[in-house]
């Protein structure tokens, strides 16, 4: 609880940051993953991390949105391609981290390191977005920052890439220029140019481009789209971090005495244990050698913007033989939903609401008393249903489909009968291990140390967000690269504990699976069943002992074995089928 409490304040600081560096009080806040290049006058500010080691990096985040609004002038956007325009703002992105961090002295580490972690985490290599990042990292690599390792193997990568492209001419100017926004602008187009994003640049003085979106216009109308007033340049020397009155360290190290490790999400106190005792959670053999590394992440902190339009793009195109089946199962649940409240009425009342198809009376016999009527109390019990989805590697390719068009079709048709609906998923942050497995090996790899990965728990969509807003997100499960390894049981426990808070009187957990629990480290160095009993244990307390009802849908596999109430789907062909069976036999209880 204490990081959670503290986390607010590091949240008002990092602003406060924001608005003091850049000089602009006007700038207001929204949670999120930070955009590039940050949004006019709105920084986004991501969640604090589990733990205080991610700091810096996210740090990081705040001091380039912060140098961002202090050394960069709007400008009337070029008409370049999508990906020459990716590449030309991070160009300008660098520039501006550069300035600031020669400026702040200790906001150079943070920007290192928070480059250096999306280094590690952009895997397309044929992207936009990656040839960006590297174009960043080789012009800091100029302007002699100490990359990181893993950065440093990007601007190595980005040389050989382009060793046969004349890019010595466009280096030194960028260099040269770095001071001067619309200079540096102009060499940018040459280094479009160089790199071929854009096909010729004829005269650097009028930026007539060839092969943009739509042709520019004249010579005179391109300058009057950059500005070339020094008055908006701003020039900061005489200012250092120290003198802005915002104590991050201090924050950081309360909030880690506290509780250096705990839930990095606003709507949970806690990623641990439930400490429902009716369900005896705590009562297992079973343990964790470390939760410190543990990540609950929201799915729109997962994909950038584009990534998200295009994932969710192709869910749809997977999701259109189904369509049909959407409306049918919607309008036969909405039939067997409002069937089960049986909504009557009592007539003829002294008091209650007033009966106007009896008014007839009251004109032909005034004496006639006025006649009420009152709705009787429906037994309908109101219900929210959680999906659980399985994101591990098993489920890559055909089972992660079936199991999101799942997902989709049955959180679509929920949310249309107005049942809150909540979807989640679970995997590991890293393949055999991660930073748990290093801490163990580094303390002496003694024997049965429990669960040894990094779990990541994933929100697609809170119960009370609607699916209006969530579903652009919901494409992140075709992310690639996010499938890695299962815990199933603590996935079961978190997911059963966020329903269990609710306050609706009925509780359904349905479990998207493809079978049984894998995570090699933690299996390597316990028991081989260690898992596999653990999440037995579970679902026969959730069964037997909570008021959560539990059904499963087998993608490709029997889960029968672990659960009563289980289905099994193989084929997209079954889907509309056994949704229909499944679903309308759910809710007719």
């Amino acid at each position: 609880m204490g990081w959670v409490k503290n986390r607010d304040r590091l949240h008002e600081a990092a602003l406060s940051s924001i608005k003091s560096i850049s000089k602009k009080k006007e700038i207001s806040s929204k949670n999120g993953i930070a955009q590039r290049p940050p949004l006019l006058n709105q920084a986004s500010i991501s969640s604090t991390p589990r733990s205080t080691k991610g700091l810096p990096s996210w740090r990081g985040e705040t001091d380039y949105q912060s140098f961002w609004y202090l050394f960069h002038d709007e400008k009337n956007d070029l008409p370049l391609t999508l990906d020459a325009r990716i590449v030309f703002n991070e160009l300008e992105m660098s520039r501006t981290e550069i300035l600031g961090s020669n400026l702040y002295m200790g906001s150079k580490t943070n920007i290192i390191n928070y480059l250096d972690d999306r280094s590690l985490n952009i895997e397309d290599k044929r992207s936009s977005n990656f040839l960006a990042l590297c174009s960043n990292l080789w012009l800091k690599d100029l302007a002699g920052f100490d990359l990181k390792p893993t950065s440093k193997e990007l601007v190595a990568e980005f040389n050989k890439r382009f060793e046969a492209t004349d890019l010595d001419h466009v280096k030194d100017k960028l260099i040269a220029n770095i001071d001067d926004q619309d200079k540096f602008l102009k060499v940018s187009l040459d280094f479009l140019k160089a790199i071929k994003l854009i096909k010729s640049v004829k005269d650097n003085d009028d930026y007539q481009e060839e092969g943009l979106i739509e042709p520019p216009g004249s010579t005179d109308d391109i300058e009057e789209e950059i500005d070339t007033s020094e008055e908006s340049k701003t020039t900061n020397s005489d200012i250092s971090l120290e003198d802005i009155n915002i104590d991050f360290e201090e924050l950081v190290e309360e909030a880690a005495a506290i509780s250096d490790g705990a839930s990095i999400e606003e709507e949970i106190d806690a990623l641990s244990y439930p400490e429902n005792d009716y369900i005896g959670f705590n009562k297992i053999d079973y343990s964790i050698f470390t939760t410190d590394f543990d990540e609950i992440i929201e799915a729109k902190d997962l994909t950038t913007p584009d990534e998200a339009i295009r994932l969710r793009a192709q869910l749809d195109n997977l999701i259109k033989p189904h369509l049909a089946t959407i409306g049918k199962l919607a309008n036969r649940l909405q039939r067997l939903l409002l069937a089960k409240q049986n909504t009557n009425w009592n007539f003829n009342l002294e008091e209650g609401i007033l009966d106007t198809a009896r008014l007839h009376r009251v004109i032909a016999e005034p004496g006639h008393p006025l006649s009420y009527k009152q709705e009787t109390e429906t037994n309908f019990k109101d219900t929210v249903v959680t999906l659980l989805i399985d994101n591990s590697g098993s489920m890559r390719g055909r089972s992660i489909s079936l199991a999101a068009i799942c997902g989709d079709i049955i959180g679509s048709t929920l949310e249309r009968c107005q049942i809150k609906t909540e979807v989640l998923g679970f995997t590991t942050k890293h393949w055999k291990g991660g930073e748990s497995k290093q801490k163990w090996i580094s303390e002496g790899s003694f024997m049965n140390p429990g669960r040894l990965n990094d779990i990541r728990h994933i929100i697609f969509k809170s119960a009370d967000n609607s699916w209006r807003r969530a579903r652009k997100y919901f494409g992140a499960m075709l992310k690639e690269g996010l499938l890695k390894e299962n815990i199933d049981g603590e996935a079961l426990m978190w997911s059963h504990d966020r329903l269990i808070k609710r306050n609706e009187e009925r509780k359904i957990l349905i479990v998207i699976s493809d079978g049984a629990p894998v995570d090699d480290s933690t299996l390597s160095a316990n028991r081989e069943d260690y898992l596999d009993n653990h999440l037995k244990k579970i679902i026969a307390q959730i069964e037997t002992e909570s008021p959560v009802e539990l059904q499963a849908i087998g993608i490709g596999h029997d889960v029968s074995k672990y659960y009563n109430n289980a289905i099994t789907i193989n084929r997209a062909e079954e889907l509309g089928e056994v949704l229909l069976e499944e679903l309308t036999k759910l809710f007719k209880n």
